[in-house]
């Protein structure tokens, strides 16, 4: 089937025969892939991706051979667009896209009926940082449309008992997603911190919550992006996996 693409779009082929349609404005980084790679998807979960912008975890996940299902809800235009075409590109029928609001979550996917729930929330406070000029990315990097307590709130109605939310953020905001998760009886069980290379400081958490679950906190080894040398590191290689061929 061949892409319809808009002016400044193109495709990024991932491996396994996928591709998938990027723009300068809805784009992935390495932390989607990082997050991608955390969440450790099974192949019967039920998946729900938030902000999932042009579906890199989604189509990360189908690479891989996970999920029966994979929600991938955006709420920005341009970004479902390209989303919904890569999922017309590809016929992946696993993947649903959903034009949607998380903070109205309710009004589009069913309560209790999810084991994992991912979301690359937005970096910066409202209040904190330069705000950008561009409206996609004062929605993807600022938080002006939603915030940890409504990604939270969103992830418990999804969840079964014991299901999982996934997430990366900046790590000076770690203590404010641990709260966030706690006020909706998500409790953090899994944290990886994440570095340029061994001895630089870590400036990435990964954060794994479950739902309805007792205190227990695992604390796992660093990774790290680069080998002292300044090369992709093996294990982060294994993550990129064909995409980086």
């Amino acid at each position: 089937m061949m892409a319809s693409l808009n002016s400044g779009e193109h495709i990024e082929t991932l491996g396994k025969g996928l591709k998938l349609i990027v723009s300068k404005a809805h784009t992935f980084g390495t932390d989607a892939l990082l997050l991608a790679s955390f969440a450790r998807a099974g192949a019967k979960d039920a998946a729900v991706d938030l902000g999932a912008g042009c579906g890199i975890i989604p189509f990360y996940w189908l690479r891989g051979g996970a999920c029966r299902s994979v929600a991938a809800v955006e709420v920005q235009d341009a970004a479902f667009s390209q989303l919904e075409r890569s999922v017309g590109l590809n016929c992946a029928g696993k993947i649903t896209p959903v034009h949607a609001d998380l903070r109205l979550i309710r009004d589009f996917l069913p309560g209790g009926a999810y084991d994992l729930v991912t979301m690359n929330p937005p970096y910066t406070r409202v209040s904190g940082g330069i705000i950008s000029s561009s409206g996609s990315d004062r929605i993807a990097r600022h938080g002006t449309m939603c915030g940890f307590p409504d990604v939270c709130a969103a992830a418990a109605y999804l969840l079964k008992f014991g299901g999982r939310l996934c997430v990366c953020l900046r790590v000076e905001r770690m203590a404010e997603m641990f709260a966030a998760m706690r006020d909706c009886k998500i409790e953090p069980k899994r944290l990886r911190l994440v570095s340029k290379c061994e001895g630089a400081a870590p400036w990435l958490c990964l954060i794994e919550g479950k739902y309805g679950r007792k205190p227990g906190l695992v604390i796992e080894p660093e990774l790290h992006i680069e080998t002292p040398e300044g090369c992709v590191s093996e294990e982060m290689r294994g993550i990129i996996g064909e995409y980086a061929e």
